[in-house]
């Protein structure tokens, strides 16, 4: 598996602190490991469109598509509650 950012994404990413760049880093790097790895807390968060939510912090989540062989990250924003 591997992982392209959308441009929304990508401007999402640029927006972070550099202690948040280096969590999403990680949590990227689990998520190509595992999809299920218990830090992630990976779900899926809409059925209808088939995207994922996945957790940098308790904070920040990132939201994605699962594209054949690759994760398509869509956004990195703080969780909406």
């Amino acid at each position: 598996m591997t992982f392209r950012f959308t441009d929304k994404a990508v401007r999402d990413y640029n927006a972070l602190s550099a202690v948040l760049q280096a969590r999403v880093d990680k949590q990227l790097a689990l998520l190509l490991q595992n999809l299920r790895h218990p830090s992630l807390r990976a779900k899926k968060y809409d059925e209808a469109r088939d995207i994922w939510q996945g957790r940098v912090n308790q904070v920040y989540r990132f939201y994605f598509q699962i594209l054949g062989d690759t994760y398509e990250i869509l956004t990195i924003i703080p969780h909406p509650k």
